[in-house]
């Protein structure tokens, strides 16, 4: 009898792993560089990564948002802002020294003003995330190796780029939004929604009605 054995599974493309390891490093840089900086490190790494994605996935290049774009990103957004309430709570509750991870990501808005952060994070950052994370690597990952491995293993790599931080609350954060988005994304939801929501999410969390109050720039 001949012995059988597993194939086994092909590598991701080079586009994908290119850009796995571009972020991997971005993001390091991003986390833990000089923290008077920050806003202008996410910025460049948002611009960065953003722009890898148009290059490397064409069809992004025709993302459009429609009316009904932005009432599914406002919804969905609205929807998260709820499972993270949730969640704050919880981490502050189970996760050692969960005030302070929570209040050390907070502390980021009060570095530049309120309406630049609120710039940065809707025009550049936000964007250039769904772009990337979805748009690109989950997207090719799920082409792949098939939608539901294709988006856990999107999520896993969105989640693991923050690993970089140490923040224990700040990764389980980013790894339940892009559980979220992901999930959105293998159920068809138009990228131009993507954007919008993590748009939305972003500004409000971050600048409108966080979870914790710090003082912020005007």
């Amino acid at each position: 009898m001949k012995n059988r054995s597993n194939p086994i599974a092909p590598l991701p493309e080079p586009q994908v792993a290119a850009g796995l390891l571009a972020a991997l490093g971005a993001f390091a840089l991003t986390f833990r560089g000089p923290r008077t900086r920050f806003w202008q490190r996410i910025t460049r790494t948002g611009l960065t990564l953003g722009s890898y994605a148009l290059l490397t996935q064409p069809s992004l290049r025709r993302t459009r948002i429609a009316p009904k774009d932005v009432a599914l990103g406002l919804g969905s957004a609205g929807a998260l802002y709820v499972i993270f309430q949730v969640g704050d709570r919880i981490a502050r509750v189970i996760v050692p020294q969960g005030d302070k991870q929570i209040e050390d990501i907070y502390k980021l808005r009060t570095l530049r003003p309120k309406k630049e952060l609120a710039a940065r994070l809707s025009l550049i950052i936000g964007p250039a995330e769904e772009l990337f994370w979805r748009g690109l690597i989950q997207d090719r990952l799920m082409k792949q190796y098939g939608k539901g491995p294709g988006t856990a293993m999107g999520v896993a790599a969105y989640g693991g780029a923050h690993l970089v931080t140490g923040n224990f609350t700040l990764i389980g954060a980013a790894s339940v939004a892009g559980t979220f988005w992901g999930i959105l994304h293998t159920l068809g939801m138009p990228m131009g929604a993507l954007i919008v929501s993590h748009m939305a999410w972003d500004v409000w969390i971050f600048l409108v009605a966080p979870t914790v109050q710090t003082k912020v720039l005007p």
